[in-house]
């Protein structure tokens, strides 16, 4: 699929933000290039980019943990993805739900 108006940074890469398409629950962010786009696209599971590893990072393949696709969205500026998906497990590499599990703020 090609989406002329997305815009990808310098490395080639475009973020996409990971939201519980049932509760709302923002669970990760991780990097999408071209080919993970079109590959998540096409096996309807999320597929990212391994900044660290520099390779293609189908999410939950050795863990078990994928994320099935409901909706990929862009934003107005299409500069962010948003994928909506149906997690099987936690999304952070910890074990937690979501990677968004620590707050800044004193309870």
């Amino acid at each position: 699929m090609d989406l002329p108006e997305l815009k990808y940074n310098e490395a080639g890469l475009i973020p996409c933000i990971v939201q519980d398409a049932d509760t709302g629950e923002v669970l990760m962010m991780a990097w999408m290039s071209a080919e993970s786009l079109a590959l998540t696209l096409e096996r309807g599971e999320t597929v990212f980019w391994s900044r660290s590893r520099r390779e293609l990072w189908h999410k939950g393949a050795t863990s078990g943990n994928t994320q099935k696709l409901v909706d990929l969205r862009y934003d107005c500026d299409g500069d962010t993805l948003l994928a909506l998906v149906h997690p099987a497990g936690p999304a952070c590499h910890t074990g937690e739900r979501t990677c968004f599990y620590r707050s800044m703020l004193e309870r």
